[in-house]
């Protein structure tokens, strides 16, 4: 059987360059997207097929225990082992704490933090018997710090920090490398593009991330020696100050 890598949360930017990364190393790469997105995702899927590596999209909802469950028996049952699984969601979103609703707290928690237990259970629970394998989180500069606005994003993204740095140590002595991947600046994306004035000045200086150079340092991640394993990491542009 073929090798897996999943990518939760696999859009056409970090997500998606992180499964294009993973399918040029000799991954299948399993990308995974809510249903309502099953066009884009396939369309992703297709265009890592069309370079001549492969890819199967799994469309669920990361929120519900038992799309996961059934996404990474699928998974594991038709393509072969998950030996890196990847949660990319993000769920960044602004609101004054007066403004805040119950709901959009909920929501936010769910996508960033709740979806992330699940992948991260359901991937260790697969990986322990087989005493190998990878989980990497992508974290924001909200892990670190709650800003002004960012009650949600921060709570959520801080919770799913705290996740990684349990399973890390849990995993760890079991030969699971847990990584968290801080992403502190703005990524080349439509989102970005729209909402920065400077967008194309900062991108020509090197001052917006790369999805793809985010995802080589995903992959680097994966293939390090088990000597020196990595548990945090902060990706920023080198402009960037912090």
């Amino acid at each position: 059987m073929s090798k897996a890598a999943l990518i939760v949360g696999a859009g056409d930017a970090t997500g998606g360059a992180i499964a294009k990364a993973f399918a040029r190393e000799g991954y299948v790469a399993c990308v995974n997207r809510r249903a309502r997105n099953a066009d884009q995702l396939e369309a992703l899927a297709q265009s890592i097929r069309a370079e001549g590596y492969q890819a199967q999209a799994y469309p669920a909802d990361a929120r519900i225990e038992d799309e996961v469950v059934a996404m990474v028996d699928a998974i594991e049952r038709d393509v072969g082992p998950i030996e890196v699984a990847v949660f990319n969601i993000g769920a960044n979103v602004n609101f004054s704490i007066l403004d805040m609703t119950a709901q959009v707290y909920r929501k936010v928690w769910e996508m960033a933090a709740f979806a992330g237990f699940l992948m991260g259970r359901e991937a260790a629970r697969r990986m322990v018997a087989r005493q190998s394998g990878t989980i990497i989180f992508t974290g924001a500069t909200a892990s670190m710090r709650g800003g002004k606005g960012f009650s949600a994003f921060s709570g959520a993204k801080g919770a799913l920090r705290m996740l990684a740095q349990s399973m890390a140590r849990e995993l760890g002595p079991q030969n699971i490398h847990v990584a968290h991947v801080i992403i502190d600046g703005g990524i080349d994306t439509a989102f970005i593009r729209g909402i920065r004035s400077d967008f194309e000045a900062a991108k020509a200086a090197d001052g917006i991330l790369s999805p793809d150079a985010i995802a080589l340092q995903y992959v680097a991640l994966h293939q390090q020696h088990r000597s020196a394993w990595t548990h945090e990491l902060d990706l920023r542009p080198w402009t960037e100050s912090f």
